[in-house]
């Protein structure tokens, strides 16, 4: 049996009154999704329980079958294994993010979609301003970098699991003032964010970046803190081996924490212009060696990020057609499969922000089948199987038999 797993990120969205009381899923021409409700399995999951804040994160580990409640200790840590970083029993990961605050407003969590490079130099600078031997800033892909604390059992981290941080992406238009860190250590945080606002203000880059008519990075948003998290890996509870393929850290981390391989594509770029035909052609080569293949979409959550309808609803045609089509003839000519779309978590383009509640979920393949209907929000709503408890669906998905 061989199984795929397509994540369209954040496409579970709310009706929009542009859009005449519909939303981007039911406007999107997307026959293939459209095709996996119809001749399979139609549901709905949670993948975020209520205490927990509504993010990939959780939601992507959560979908994978792991109790957030049991695993989870932040973000941070989940990209710091996407990079390889190991993290020791002391020692924490911080999110890292470069952002745009005007007026104390988040007017862009990505600092304008932020080079790599000009990151990294921002981030140097930072690093030799702040001067402490405990502290290593780590360069990402473009405005999503982390900061690691390396503590020991004389100088432990300063941190604890009730230190409070806020996603800045859950900030895009509003002000921050209630939002900067909160708790134990809080005070190490928000000190290096208000350097990292001076050191930034007149830093060339920046200087460049408004010459060129783009916005400049003010400062340095830190958020998303945890030690390091123990999981299991997914060949020793399903006796399956999978692969990622992704542009997002998150999920190269995640697949990393559960000894998933991860494919690089090249063109993969997190955002609206990504290769999606270049995925879609990777998972076709991926099925060949792998039980289980998982291909993440991130263009769909950044156009919800944005408000911009439209081109959510481009981003899910071109999954459909470069993504979906080609994994779902591949595993048809391959025997015996399973083939899920589901979103990890809703993002409605009315908020711009990640929220809690069930997400559509379509399932086809081997012994599926007679309850379906198209893929989007308000069909999946009258199907009878849901999954209160996300963590819970993965093995329905691998070994359980799907019925009404």
């Amino acid at each position: 049996m061989k199984y795929a797993i397509i994540i369209p990120d954040g496409c579970a969205d709310k009706p929009i009154e542009a859009l005449g009381g519909k939303t981007p899923l039911q406007v999107a021409n997307i026959p293939h999704m459209n095709a996996i409700a119809r001749d399979g399995v139609l549901a709905q999951t949670d993948n975020v329980p209520a205490h927990f804040p509504a993010g990939s994160e959780v939601a992507n580990m959560t979908l994978f079958g792991y109790d957030p409640n049991q695993y989870f200790t932040g973000r941070a840590p989940i990209e710091a294994a996407a990079q390889g970083i190991q993290l020791g029993p002391y020692d924490w990961a911080v999110r890292c993010n470069l952002v745009t605050v005007v007026d104390q407003v988040m007017m862009d969590f990505t600092a304008d979609h932020i080079s790599t490079a000009e990151s990294a130099d921002l981030l140097k600078s930072l690093s030799e301003l702040v001067s402490n031997p405990n502290l290593q800033f780590v360069p990402g892909v473009s405005y999503r970098n982390l900061m690691i604390y390396r503590g020991n059992a004389t100088t432990p981290s300063p941190f604890a699991t009730d230190t409070r941080t806020t996603a800045p992406h859950d900030l895009t238009d509003l002000s921050v003032s209630d939002d900067y860190p909160r708790g134990r250590g809080s005070d190490m945080l928000v000190d290096i964010m208000q350097k990292s606002a001076s050191l930034f203000a007149d830093h060339p880059v920046n200087q460049k970046r408004i010459a060129a008519g783009k916005r400049p990075a003010t400062n340095v948003w830190l958020w998303g803190l945890g030690g390091s998290p123990q999981l299991p890996s997914f060949q020793s509870r399903f006796g399956l081996q999978g692969a990622m393929i992704t542009a997002v850290d998150l999920l190269r981390g995640l697949a990393a924490l559960i000894g998933w391989d991860r494919i690089e594509v090249q063109g993969a770029t997190g955002y609206l212009d990504t290769n999606y035909a270049g995925k879609g052609q990777a998972a076709v080569e991926a099925l060949d060696k792998y039980d289980v293949v998982c291909v993440h979409v991130e263009a769909t959550d950044e156009a919800s990020h944005e408000g911009r309808h439209d081109e959510k609803i481009k981003a899910l045609e071109m999954i459909d057609q470069h993504v979906v089509a080609p994994i779902h003839a591949k595993l048809e000519s391959l025997g015996e499969y399973r083939l899920m779309v589901l979103p990890d978590h809703p993002t409605p383009c009315t908020t711009k922000k990640h929220s809690h509640g069930m997400v559509p979920l379509a399932v086809c393949g081997t012994g599926l089948g007679g309850f379906g209907d198209s893929y989007n929000e308000v069909a999946a709503a009258s199907s009878p199987v849901k999954f209160a408890n996300g963590w819970e669906m993965i093995e329905q998905f691998i070994k359980g038999d799907w019925k009404a």
